[in-house]
């Protein structure tokens, strides 16, 4: 079994492994793989950036600490004993943050940063026993070298039974968290999707409230409400100071210092009362037009929840009347008319959970918008999945030439391993807008997918294309379909100490370079920096500072934290050094998320589905751990091996029991999230209330 610091990657005929190794002037083996010389430089990038950040948090805005300038409605109680000091504020919050417990975290942030945190520990908790087990015991077995021949081995039994030891720890870690996620349910979770009629008379209605598309409406209420703050702002001014302030209203009008033609200021209370009045017009006209603009859906709210669960049934129950089957509800006398059969019913989510400007895109709109999208997005990542296919087009045209025989370990291992993560960095900001402009009808299901999408093209891009040796997904497919090519990769060579170098390289990267810039927030940064200066006025740039902090993105940061840890737990056995790295990845993870979250993002309300996928999600991480050793044996040892045949018939398991508990239901009854009820007292009654999945867009069929 290799380790991580032996060889340069080479057949026994003395053949490099891949073809584009040869005549490469990077990539190419250095002592130790590189690694003391990345971590020394990765570590000195990180400091430098805690530096930055600490002058940017300082100096500019109030930008470590826009969550808790920014408007809220409901008041946040930090700590009654502290006041802050602008010139102590990094100091001031880091003392807080140092002594805030989850208690706090919870009152600031909400219930969701706590599942998103205790989950991060359980994976910090798993990573301490496999660094340990992997430290002890693997890797002085790989160190003893003798396994990379195609003799059997009796050690190599040794590397699959931990890898199984693994994969149990992983089961038993996610079932713990999993049984302690809480997820409270409120009187919202009684209301029920559907119109309701006489056809059910037992069922007492309380409210109903249609739904109507509001997008453009909403737009201009908030537009007034900013008007209506910078002239209660200039008005408090002219009362305090005795003066009228004249501003430039152009685009960056505060850098325009001459009065010249075209940059003529106006008295700030009068253009900001005209804005908001045509905003209150143009308000005015909306509102009465928005009933011709139904979206044909309502909420139904309910006496019990026993009544919601008695209509649910009966909308969603599957009747065969000849070649279909379909739901027919309780009839009534305008079923008919209304055609009720193709109505549906679903349980609705909380109204802080609901995209209300995106529910007006359904139907066959919404999928033609999410087919559109989603094929850009692939041929966008197709050819550029990976930096390696920069790294050999430098090579192409002898870039690196002049460094050919310094074999630096910056070169070969640094530059790469930063590139890796700056395109693994800038992968997720892609995929969250593609995410966002496909208009899904609630955040839970909008984080979930981003979540999926992520960790999908981020396993592909940072662990399973470079542990091939492919540089791309095009070249992968090439290599898959093309069998006449010359250029035959060959797959004995998988899995040398060289790749195992990288990929620790990369996890240290992802340690110090990856953190700190979650840390600093290059790219709210730069859309704070360009949203402060396109603003008119001082009015607007406090508008600026009050509305710029977003809600945290669990999905994204969920496909981050699980993309390390899966290249930890896949490489956990032929590379053991890369375990104690990946647990100081999650130990910055969460104190860089930790303070993110208190500090610079806002509370979120999101169901727990997304919370359970990532727990199912985890699982594919010591599952990619057996399918390492499993080719790594079949590629050496043949398939008729013991040792072979052995892994083959556990990943088969594996992976039937995840797929069969994932997708199909099965073992339910096992599962620590047997849905209990629990009471909850709401407007002086008891009610029983149970979580149900709501639907996450068009998919789940709001429609008429």
């Amino acid at each position: 079994m290799p380790t991580c610091a032996k060889g340069l990657g080479v057949t026994p005929n003395g053949t490099y492994c891949y073809s584009t190794a040869q005549e490469s002037t990077v990539l190419q083996g250095v002592t130790f793989g590189g690694v003391p010389t990345v971590l020394l430089l990765d570590v000195t990038c990180f400091l430098v950036i805690i530096l930055i950040f600490s002058i940017i948090r300082r100096r500019f805005w109030d930008y470590g600490r826009i969550a808790l300038v920014s408007e809220n409605e409901r008041q946040v109680k930090l700590f009654n004993c502290i006041v802050f000091c602008y010139d102590w504020a990094l100091i001031t919050d880091l003392f807080i943050y140092l002594w805030c417990s989850d208690e706090d975290i919870h009152e600031r942030c909400g219930n969701d940063a706590i599942i998103y945190l205790h989950f991060q520990r359980h994976l910090i908790c798993l990573l301490v026993i496999v660094s340990m087990l992997s430290l002890c015991v693997i890797l002085p077995v790989n160190l003893s070298g003798g396994l990379l021949g195609k003799k059997l081995n009796n050690l190599l039994w040794l590397h699959i039974i931990f890898a199984i030891i693994y994969l149990m720890l992983t089961v038993i870690f996610m079932r713990h968290h999993s049984r302690s996620v809480k997820h409270k349910e409120g009187v919202v979770s009684f209301c029920i999707l559907f119109i309701c009629s006489e056809a059910y008379p037992s069922c007492t209605v309380e409210e109903v409230q249609i739904c109507y598309d509001v997008a453009k409406l909403t737009h201009l209420y908030k537009e007034r409400k900013k008007a209506m703050k910078n002239v209660a702002y200039y008005t408090d001014i002219f009362q305090r100071l005795g003066k009228r302030c004249f501003i430039n209203t152009k685009p960056c009008g505060h850098f325009c210092c001459c009065d010249i033609r075209g940059c003529e200021r106006e008295d700030a209370i009068d253009y900001y009362t005209k804005v908001s009045n045509k905003n209150l017009d143009e308000y005015l006209k909306e509102e009465e037009i928005i009933h011709n603009k139904p979206l044909g859906m309502v909420f139904v709210t309910l006496k019990e929840k026993s009544m919601a669960t008695h209509i649910l049934k009966d909308f969603n129950a599957c009747k065969c009347q000849g070649c279909n089957c379909k739901g027919e509800p309780q009839p009534s006398t305008w079923s008919k008319e209304l055609f009720i059969s193709k109505w549906s019913a679903a349980y609705a989510t909380h109204p802080e959970d609901i995209c209300w400007n995106n529910l007006s895109v359904q139907g066959p709109k919404w999928w033609f918008r999410w087919f559109c999208i989603n094929l850009l997005l692939f041929c966008g990542l197709f050819f550029l999945t990976t930096p390696s296919i920069i790294i050999s087009t430098m090579d192409k045209f002898n870039v690196t030439k002049p460094i050919h025989y310094l074999n630096n370990p910056v070169v070969s291992q640094f530059f790469p391993t930063v590139l890796l993560w700056s395109f693994s960095a800038l992968l997720p900001t892609i995929v969250y807008y593609s995410t966002l402009f496909e208009l899904h009808w609630t955040k839970s299901g909008e984080h979930r997918i981003m979540m999926h999408k992520v960790y999908i093209f981020l396993i592909f891009m940072v662990l399973i294309l470079p542990s091939l040796g492919l540089t791309s997904l095009d070249f992968f497919f090439r290599w898959v379909f093309d069998k006449a090519s010359k250029s035959r990769i060959r797959l004995e060579c998988v899995f040398l100490p060289d790749q195992g170098a990288f990929f620790v390289n990369y996890v240290i990267a992802s340690s110090f370079i990856g953190n700190g810039m979650e840390l600093l927030r290059l790219p709210g940064l730069m859309l704070y920096t360009i949203r402060m200066i396109l603003a008119r006025s001082s009015a607007e740039r406090d508008n600026v500072k009050q509305h710029q902090a977003f809600q945290f993105e669990f999905g994204a940061m969920y496909a981050w934290t699980l993309c390390v840890f899966t290249v930890v737990m896949a490489y956990s056995i032929t590379c053991p050094i890369i375990v104690p790295f990946g647990l100081i990845y999650l130990l910055l993870k969460h104190t860089v998320d930790r303070y993110n979250l208190y500090y610079a993002f806002l509370p979120a309300k999101l169901e727990k589905q997304i919370h359970f996928a990532a727990v199912n999600q985890a699982l594919a991480a010591p599952i990619l751990c057996l399918f390492w050793l499993f080719f790594f044996s079949l590629l050496r040892l043949g398939f008729k091996a013991p040792i072979t045949l052995f892994t083959f018939l556990v990943l088969l398991i594996a992976i039937a029991v995840c797929l069969g508990y994932t997708c199909f239901g099965c073992l339910k009854h096992l599962s620590p999230r047997n849905y209990k009820e629990t009471k909850h007292e709401i407007t002086g009654k008891r009610y029983h209330t149970a979580s149900a999945a709501p639907p996450k867009s068009p998919v789940s069929g709001y429609e008429k």
